[in-house]
């Protein structure tokens, strides 16, 4: 079994608007607004992020209500990205295997978004836990999905290799 379980989630329905009336936009639309730049709400069955200032990432079956008409001030932001859940004890070596951000040193409890790039490719992290295990959610341009999830999935099962630095000293 794998240190690090890669599921795509790219199918999850999901949709963005920016502008500076999108903050209102969403909240009237009956959806939480999250209150800091860069952090994220749970919704059922998905979650809503706040990218900066007045950018918004909603995913889930709640992304339907972002085709409602726009105020002025809300633009749509077209959200066609290759979305990953990763999870696994192996997975903050991953991260700073391909990473500059020690996801590690982050409040979880703040719902921090973070986004930086990921083996030389532009993305949208949120870091978390379930069961006892490191998990995250990746957001990345879909024209470098299939490459990404390959280079990702490379470095991954380097991990696992005797001769790899993490493994010093570990005995299987």
């Amino acid at each position: 079994m794998s240190a690090i379980a890669f599921e795509n989630v790219s199918r999850t329905p999901r949709a963005g608007v920016k502008g500076p009336g999108a903050a209102a936009w969403i909240a009237a639309l009956d959806l939480p607004v999250p209150r800091a730049p860069n952090s994220w709400l749970p919704l059922p069955g998905g979650l809503i992020a706040r990218l900066g200032l007045t950018e918004f990432l909603v995913e889930g079956s709640e992304a339907a209500k972002l085709a409602a008409p726009l105020s002025p001030g809300v633009y749509p932001v077209l959200r066609q990205d290759t979305a990953l859940v990763l999870h696994g004890a192996r997975l903050n070596e991953l991260l700073l295997e391909t990473c500059s951000v020690d996801f590690r040193a982050l409040n979880l409890s703040t719902r921090p978004v973070v986004l930086t790039s990921m083996a030389g490719v532009g993305v949208t992290v949120i870091p978390g836990e379930g069961g006892g295990m490191p998990c995250c959610r990746i957001w990345c341009d879909s024209t470098y999905g299939e490459w990404f999830v390959e280079t990702l999935t490379g470095v991954a099962g380097e991990l696992e290799q005797p001769g790899h630095p993490c493994n010093q000293g570990v005995t299987a």
